[in-house]
């Protein structure tokens, strides 16, 4: 990956993050490089290009006592055993002063061994709440003075041993968390849990269970659905206290991540997609003709068709117009397979001229139907080009995903083949694999 490259992924993301105390990072694992954008280069003080990308410059940064725990978690993830990286630690500025940080990341490109190779984040600048946490724990007159400053829920909830709960303190920002008052909450906590998404209820009644019955800290990201605002996703970090009733006792911080899983929904998305057409990109695609052979393996009686598309002269297209009309041309063709696609369909470029789709629940006669309609469709819309016009044509091969296939790469080899027989035939064809 290149520093263009990189710097145009960050900079993608830098008005969503402008004004949040958040900087985006992106890893090259491979290379041992890490690049930044601006919001994360000066939140440590640094001018834009400051930084160095070397990943072991970066490990410097980290607090002395913090950078076993970060490389482990680190490496926790790389090996697959986290869904994705989060770690709170301590980060050196340029004037040799700590800032405590939240950085959270995710793996979102891997090698065919599962290794990974790219690695996509975010972190914000925690040291206010940190602190503020320090100074609550010194002085509790100050609770309420303090937190209700603090942009979330700080909070302290009591469990009865009889199961009985409520909430003994909660700041003013509940009122952005759960849309209820303090007081309010007081008086009856299942007020707050009422606006739990019932998708997330079960899983959040299980793990404040858990923390309860071993007393390890409970961290959990649900949604909430409020009136009038709709769905938000919270972070709750609480660390539980057994008191000698039997009763338990959480003290906590709940925050709105939502900001947070739209930059990590818009990182992912950029990863799985191909950058010139917006349709997805072969890793998609194979990952979801996985999901797809799956399926056929557990219903025999299942239908799904594979579908090659390869353009016709393609590279005289490039080498008579340039470049930049070959993109054009791949841009248009790339809107015609999007018009036939149904909603269970799946597309994507595989690379250079080459696209696939998933035709799921068709068998060889729907999925030779669908491929003349879009050869028709795209003979029937040539591509302007000043006073001219580029007439543009496909062949397709088709070939059937079976139950006994041993991998994916069994129904892309005969819908390979067929289209290989198509280009020998004259191109501008669809063809079936025997």
């Amino acid at each position: 990956m290149t520093i263009d490259c990189a710097l145009a992924l960050l900079d993608s993301t830098a008005l969503a993050v402008a004004t949040s105390g958040t900087g985006v990072w992106d890893r090259d694992v491979a290379a041992g490089r890490i690049y930044y954008s601006p919001e994360w280069q000066t939140m440590l003080g640094y001018a834009v290009g400051e930084v160095s990308n070397h990943i072991e410059d970066a490990y410097n940064r980290v607090h002395p006592d913090d950078l076993a725990y970060v490389q482990t978690t680190i490496a926790a993830h790389f090996d697959n055993r986290t869904s994705a990286y989060e770690v709170q630690h301590r980060v050196r500025c340029k004037n040799g002063s700590y800032k405590w940080v939240l950085s959270r990341g995710k793996v979102v490109a891997r090698d065919d061994a599962g290794k990974a190779l790219r690695m996509t984040g975010v972190t914000t600048d925690i040291s206010e709440t940190v602190a503020l946490s320090e100074k609550l724990r010194e002085s509790a007159a100050l609770l309420t003075a303090l937190t209700d400053e603090v942009p979330g829920m700080v909070y302290q909830y009591r469990q009865d041993a009889d199961g009985r709960a409520r909430f003994t303190y909660a700041s003013a920002g509940i009122r952005h968390i759960f849309g209820i008052t303090p007081n309010e909450a007081r008086r009856d906590a299942s007020l707050a849990e009422a606006r739990v998404h019932p998708d997330d209820i079960d899983t959040y009644r299980g793990s404040l269970a858990i923390s309860a019955a071993t007393l390890e800290r409970w961290h959990l990201e649900f949604r909430v659905l409020l009136p009038g605002l709709g769905e938000r996703w919270c972070e709750v970090d609480a660390t539980p206290r057994r008191l000698a009733d039997a009763s338990t006792v959480w003290h906590g911080f709940i925050s709105d991540i939502s900001a947070h899983k739209q930059l990590e929904q818009r990182l992912h998305d950029a990863a799985a997609t191909d950058f010139l057409t917006g349709l997805p990109n072969r890793r998609h695609v194979m990952a979801r003709m996985e999901l797809e052979l799956a399926r056929i393996q557990r219903d025999p009686t299942a239908l799904t068709a594979v579908m090659m598309f390869d353009l016709d002269l393609f590279k005289s297209i490039n080498d008579r117009y340039g470049h930049a009309m070959g993109d054009e041309v791949l841009k248009h063709f790339s809107s015609m397979l999007e018009l036939e696609l149904r909603k269970v369909d799946s597309v994507g470029r595989i690379g250079g001229e080459e696209f696939a789709i998933i035709l799921s629940g068709a068998d060889m006669e729907d999925a030779a139907r669908f491929a003349e309609r879009v050869r028709a469709r795209l003979a029937g819309a040539p591509l302007a080009f000043g006073a001219t016009s580029i007439t543009i044509t496909v062949s397709i091969g088709i070939a059937a995903m079976l139950a006994t296939d041993d991998s994916i790469n069994n129904s892309l080899s005969r819908a390979d083949a067929a289209l290989y027989e198509a280009k020998q035939d004259g191109r501008d064809r669809v063809k079936i694999a025997a």
